[in-house]
């Protein structure tokens, strides 16, 4: 293996700096990776590295290529969101945060595959195939971020980016071996997101180890007058340093944690472990409380369908993507646009969501379902009066074998049972690997409160250095 890719994200920033690594060199070195991709990791690969090579000594993310997910917009470079409606489509502009990576000197390496509009917890929903996990090419590396999780995870890129609405960053660090964090919600523009649900998706970085995470996510955020939900972010995001976790109190929630969500015994063993050194660096362990959280899958099942089905609504055919039939009339062109262009798991969340807003049904769901949300953002701020953070496993399960839920939807959504709860309550969580059940690895979350990612960054940090976790067997 290149001894480039040995090194993390900072470290070959740093190389380049000090005049050690050209850039243009590194990029070579992951671009030939890349494009060798056997896992279904990419949509698209660059064809080279940027023209302009010199500034990146003294850029902060140092000329490091970045992979990014399909659905975040890119100028002149395929743009699908892992579905067939929107094959080929390149758009004329590029995301914020697309844009704010590369002006910090991190150029595009290449796009990653995804599940279909991010609806998927596996990766086995994208409309160009499903991605291989590369602990073990017969399972899944999650979703529906897996292209990025899983390019990182194997050495294809240096780091990704993401999103999560539901999980979708976590879920696959957790099953792939990588550092996961999703932000606070308003943290990171979502302007050039191609949407799924808009009061959830959030873009987050997908790293090798903490140090990275803090570093990409800090050249990520800030406000940007072409989101509304977009927040200033209060203060800098240091690279974390943490030894120990002296005074830190750690609340363990038997709602997320318990029987009721169906733990592996190999994954329950790793938590509690984690927990033991958590303890043994000086944090507090305690239980503490959230009622509603066993709620939050349902919640989040109605919440975000019914997004999903009016941000969808744009793909009919008429002004961008597929189109099926252009000569029939309009509803039959339609219907035979979304028919063809669609799978089945997008087909089935626009349909609950559309039931879900439909009159008469609209306050018994949807509003319902909004109600829920509450009372679980209400649960985690009185959880966050008593402690610092809340530590759950990330999935209750490790890597499941292709094929295996696909035909269970409700088996399938079990898999955002830790995730969905901070989603919803807008809370930021990282996931961060404690060791391997069976061969393969599980995932840690640590969740704090809005706008806390320096500290949940500096605790996961001092864990990452105790657990020692050895990813390279991916990267062979």
């Amino acid at each position: 293996m290149n001894e480039l890719i040995g090194l993390t994200a900072a470290q070959a920033a740093a190389a380049v700096r000090a005049g050690e690594v050209d850039s243009g060199e590194l990029f070579e070195a992951y671009r030939a990776r890349a494009a060798a991709d056997d896992l279904n990791a990419f949509t698209w690969v660059a064809d080279g590295p940027p023209t302009e090579r010199a500034a990146a000594r003294d850029a902060p993310l140092g000329g490091v290529p970045v992979a990014v997910k399909d659905l975040f917009c890119t100028e002149g470079v395929p743009s699908q969101a892992g579905s067939r409606i929107l094959e080929g489509y390149r758009p004329p502009y590029t995301a914020t945060v697309v844009e704010r990576l590369t002006a910090a000197g991190a150029p595009l390496l290449g796009k990653t595959n995804q599940d279909e509009f991010a609806m998927g917890s596996s990766n086995e929903n994208s409309g160009f195939g499903p991605v291989l996990n590369p602990w073990d090419r017969t399972r899944v590396p999650g979703g529906s971020s897996g292209g990025s999780a899983a390019a990182v995870a194997a050495g294809l890129a240096p780091w990704a980016i993401g999103t999560d609405t539901g999980g979708s960053t976590r879920q696959p660090a957790a099953l792939s071996g990588i550092v996961g964090l999703k932000p606070t919600y308003g943290a990171c523009s979502r302007y050039g997101m191609i949407a799924f649900a808009s009061s959830l998706d959030q873009a987050a970085p997908l790293t090798r180890d903490v140090t990275d995470a803090a570093l990409l996510f800090g050249r990520m955020v800030g406000r940007d007058r072409r989101d509304s939900t977009s927040l200033e972010f209060p203060g800098e995001i240091p690279l974390p340093s943490a030894e120990s976790l002296g005074g830190l109190r750690i609340g363990i929630p038997e709602e997320l944690t318990g029987d009721e969500g169906g733990v592996e015994p190999g994954v329950r063993e790793r938590f509690e472990a984690t927990l033991e050194l958590a303890e043994q660096l000086g944090a507090r362990i305690e239980p503490c409380r959230l009622p509603h959280a066993p709620h939050a899958l349902s919640a989040y099942y109605l919440i975000a369908p019914a997004e999903a089905s009016a941000n969808l609504a744009r793909f009919d055919g008429v002004r961008y993507g597929l189109r099926v039939d252009g000569d029939a009339s309009l509803i039959a062109m339609y219907e035979r646009t979304r028919a063809a262009g669609f799978g089945d798991e997008v087909k089935r969340r626009v349909m609950l969501g559309t039931y879900a807003l439909s009159s008469g049904y609209y306050e018994a769901y949807y509003g319902a379902a909004q109600k829920v949300r509450t009372k679980i953002a209400d649960d985690f701020a009185a959880a966050f009066e008593q402690f610092d953070l809340i530590a759950t496993p990330t999935s209750p399960w490790t890597a499941f074998e292709l094929g295996s839920k696909t035909a269970d939807p409700l088996a399938m959504y079990l898999n955002d049972f830790c995730t969905v709860p901070m989603s919803l309550a807008g809370t930021p969580a990282i996931s961060i690997p404690c060791g391997l059940s069976d061969g393969l690895p599980v995932g840690f979350q640590l969740a704090g409160p809005a706008f806390s990612e320096a500290r949940i960054l500096e605790a996961a940090y001092a864990l990452e250095q105790a657990i020692g976790f050895d990813g390279s067997a991916a990267r062979a």
